[in-house]
């Protein structure tokens, strides 16, 4: 393919994804296939000799989004939601362009650069203290991760390394060994999977303590935990606060957290990989109150703020302890400017070397919409689940399982867990809409987060009248499950 066919093509494609984008709706949510169903649709082997555009394209509508959940549907309210806009699009053909591999400031200056005034700006703009931002002066910064995962799994090896260094320079006779075997990490029962494959990976163990009656983590529950530890001989090292939990968006307490953590010299991440966004709007900043306490801080702009995945927002209040855990200079990465004490090499901040050029992204989205559109974006999905939640307030079948704080509603029909997971499959079923389930503690719960940006309050409406006559033909004809709705139950 020259660039005159690319030109031709590119535009081709541009119309191909508007259409896409603006007729998404009409397509079903989720796919009608079985596992397994794209191999027979394709040969069992590369081709020897190259096909034309036109055959690829085509078979894009034959083979692939026969297979696709479409995560942009207005009628998508499972999980979170995933950012997407034209702006982050065109980025990300920029990007893609550029083609560097950004592990240095001397292997793209503009990649490097760009990046650390990105993760200022949006600091500010969902008001972090001074001390997260780089600016000229500064200790701190942020950087973008792929991932919240890879975020919380940077900032708890950080932590272990910061740990190691620390007793083996009060005690040089323990070993490296020997102080992982005594180390121990903390997080709520509501805290991410995440949280404990970073364990998993870091070799460090991870208790996770109660949650109260809201699904919060409290001071009470840590400092009983870390107590009970000590008096064991074990190392406290790590605690994962989370700012909007995925099961229910509940938010841990910092301010009785952070206090502790720093008392006790535990090193504190905050996972805010939803919520965070909706701190750009200062009516849901008191939601972050205690943020000073933390060492770390992290949330996905590309669930919330119109960016494209990938794009996962990570700050330390001291840079220092990131890069000296993770510092290597080989000879083939070195350069002139390297020890100029004004350049950054993110190859320290993050687990693979190489990086895309992911900071345009933001640089096009918060150009375009500016922080006034990126708040009446945020404010919209808020509304339009109060919208949900009162729609359900007004059936006295159905219960609120968890306060609605943001875009998230956990509800479920009053009844038990296998009535619940029955209404689940009939929606799910019917493919008009796209739901999924929690746990909160025994319960079975249904999740309704408001996700597209494109949805409207009809399609606010339109989910609420089908689950609500799923709801009223599955209590009709209840007798039916009768043998499914009787003895011992658990939620999973």
């Amino acid at each position: 393919m020259n660039a005159a066919e690319f030109r031709k093509r590119g535009k081709e494609m541009v119309d191909y994804v508007a259409d896409y984008l603006e007729h998404i709706e009409r397509r079903q949510v989720f796919p009608d296939i079985e596992p397994g169903y794209l191999r027979p649709l394709i040969p069992d082997s590369a081709p020897e000799e190259g096909e034309k555009y036109e055959e690829i394209i085509k078979d894009v509508e034959r083979v692939i989004m026969p297979g696709v959940t479409h995560w942009h549907s207005p009628y998508f309210f499972a999980y979170f939601p995933t950012g997407s806009s034209y702006p982050a699009m065109l980025a990300d053909m920029l990007c893609g362009a550029i083609g560097c591999i950004g592990f240095s400031w001397a292997s793209s200056p503009a990649c490097t650069e760009l990046e650390t005034v990105m993760l200022d700006w949006l600091g500010k703009m969902v008001g972090l203290p001074e001390q997260f931002l780089a600016g000229t002066k500064g200790e701190g910064g942020g950087v973008i991760q792929g991932t919240a995962s890879e975020a919380t799994l940077m900032a708890l090896l950080a932590a272990r390394t910061k740990v190691i260094r620390r007793l083996q320079a009060e005690n040089g006779k323990l070993t490296e060994s020997e102080i992982i075997s005594r180390m121990v990490a903390y997080t709520s029962d509501q805290a991410h999977s995440s949280v404990e494959r970073a364990s998993l990976i870091s070799g460090v163990r991870m208790k996770k303590i109660p949650s109260d009656e809201k699904f919060a983590a409290r001071g009470h529950a840590l400092k009983k935990a870390l107590e009970e530890d000590k008096a064991e001989g074990l190392i406290p090292v790590f605690f994962c606060a989370t700012l909007g939990t995925t099961n229910s968006c509940s938010f841990d307490n910092l301010m009785e957290l952070g206090p502790i953590c720093n008392a006790e010299k535990l090193w504190m991440h905050i996972d805010a990989a939803y919520a965070g966004s909706a701190f750009i709007c200062p009516e849901f900043r008191y939601l972050m109150k205690g943020v000073e306490f933390a060492d770390s801080f992290n949330f996905n702009p590309h669930k919330w703020l119109l960016v494209n995945f990938d794009c996962s927002a990570f700050w330390v209040k001291k840079r220092s302890d990131l890069i000296g855990a993770f510092k290597m200079d080989p000879v083939y990465l070195q350069y002139d400017q390297q020890e100029s004490g004004l350049v950054t090499d993110y190859r320290h901040w993050q687990i693979p070397l190489g990086r895309r050029f992911r900071s345009l992204k933001l640089w096009f989205v918060f150009r375009i919409y500016g922080i006034k559109g990126l708040q009446t974006h945020i404010r919209k999905h808020v509304d339009l689940a109060r919208e949900f939640l009162n729609h359900l307030s007004l059936d006295e079948r159905f219960e609120v399982c968890a306060p609605v704080i943001l875009g998230l509603v956990c509800f479920r029909l009053k009844g038990s867990n296998e009535l619940n997971k029955i209404l689940l499959q009939k929606i799910n079923n019917a493919k008009k809409i796209h739901i999924v389930p929690c746990c909160l503690g025994s319960t079975f719960v249904l999740r309704f987060a408001v996700c597209a940006s494109s949805v409207e309050s009809s399609h606010i409406q339109f989910a609420w009248k089908h689950i609500e006559e799923l709801a009223s033909e599955l209590l009709k004809t209840k007798s039916q499950y009768s043998d499914l709705l009787t003895g011992e139950e658990g939620c999973l």
